[in-house]
């Protein structure tokens, strides 16, 4: 194999593995743009060097290329977080597997494989996800009708502008529109109280869960509460 056909393949699969890193870096997850193109990026030299790196007749090319998988599953691993009762970080985990995948077929240069594959990855990424949220809110409400949240975080004066922040980033991972954000002081010398106002087209307790969950980790903040208007329930969370 000539120099120029392996550059294309790397190029290929870090190309791909941007595209795919892309979106997950579009929708603020935490294995975003760059992690997606390494991973890639990794996985072809990895089968490069399974394959042109080896020779002998106790070379075996598909050793390499094998370990891939499990290695890959490692680093997902480490995207996965459990908030409370909400387990993050799965379908991440998987976009980086089939990052790793892409690279594979890139610097095994299958590349039809590879650009179909991403295109593949891309299409469940997006086009499944309203039919994800459809499934899984639809038995449990009954209706899709909008729904208005209030936001409550209790917190010490001083760090009402990094709680503050520290709340709209949260809230920049859901699907839930921000109309407002307000700060007043509580009875309680040295403290003030954030209020959030929220809309979403549909309900979706586990995503505020996760939201709450994020805020009440937080040492300045010493609660955090939030209702949903016409709710079948309101949860509190103290920290």
């Amino acid at each position: 194999m000539t120099t120029a056909e392996m550059l294309l393949r790397l190029g290929t699969g870090v190309g791909l593995g941007t595209v795919i890193g892309f979106e997950r870096q579009y929708r603020a997850r935490m294995a975003g743009l760059r992690t997606n193109a390494l991973v890639a990026a990794g996985a072809t030299l990895f089968v490069l060097l399974s394959a042109h790196g080896f020779s002998g007749a106790s070379a075996d090319p598909t050793r390499v290329a094998a370990q891939i998988v499990s290695g890959i599953g490692f680093l997902g691993a480490g995207v996965i977080l459990r908030e409370g009762l909400t387990v993050r970080g799965l379908n991440t985990a998987a976009t980086l597997w089939c990052s790793a995948a892409v690279g594979a077929l890139a610097g095994a240069g299958l590349y039809p494989a590879a650009v179909a594959g991403t295109a593949v990855v891309m299409a469940v990424n997006i086009a499944l996800r309203p039919l994800g949220r459809v499934v899984d809110r639809r038995p449990a409400t009954g209706r899709e009708t909008p729904t208005s949240y209030t936001f409550l975080a209790v917190t010490k004066d001083d760090a009402e502008a990094h709680v503050r922040a520290l709340l709209v980033q949260a809230l920049a991972r859901t699907d839930f529109a921000l109309q407002s954000v307000t700060s007043t002081n509580t009875d309680t010398d040295g403290q003030v109280q954030v209020r959030a106002e929220l809309s979403a087209d549909q309900r979706d307790d586990k995503q505020m869960e996760s939201a709450v969950s994020r805020l009440s980790m937080e040492p300045s903040v010493t609660s955090v509460r939030w209702q949903a208007e016409h709710s079948y329930s309101d949860q509190d969370s103290e920290n």
